[in-house]
């Protein structure tokens, strides 16, 4: 089963294959996605890395949490679900 990792505090220089790379020495990437703004373009500082199995995830997460990639410190971490937008409560203007 293929486990999604959240990858936060990327440099605006990063890109797909950069993040693929860093990743695919701890095992098998399925997928390395940059974040960008649909207005822009531009990076919006993270993105996601999807692996092949969840031990080959957890080693990743456990060697490039707070390493560098591009001059910048890594946050990284399991992705969590993407929460229901109805289950927010509306914002108040």
């Amino acid at each position: 089963m293929s486990s999604n990792i959240y990858v936060g505090n990327l440099s605006y220089d990063t890109t797909d294959d950069s993040l693929n790379n860093a990743f695919s020495e701890y095992g098998t990437v399925l997928s390395a996605r940059v974040i960008t703004d649909r207005m822009t373009g531009r990076s919006r500082g993270f993105g996601f890395v999807e692996m092949e199995n969840n031990n080959e995830a957890q080693a990743a997460i456990q060697a490039l949490n707070g390493a560098q990639l591009d001059g910048r410190d890594l946050k990284v971490n399991e992705a969590k679900p993407r929460e229901d937008r109805d289950s927010r409560p509306p914002r108040r203007w």
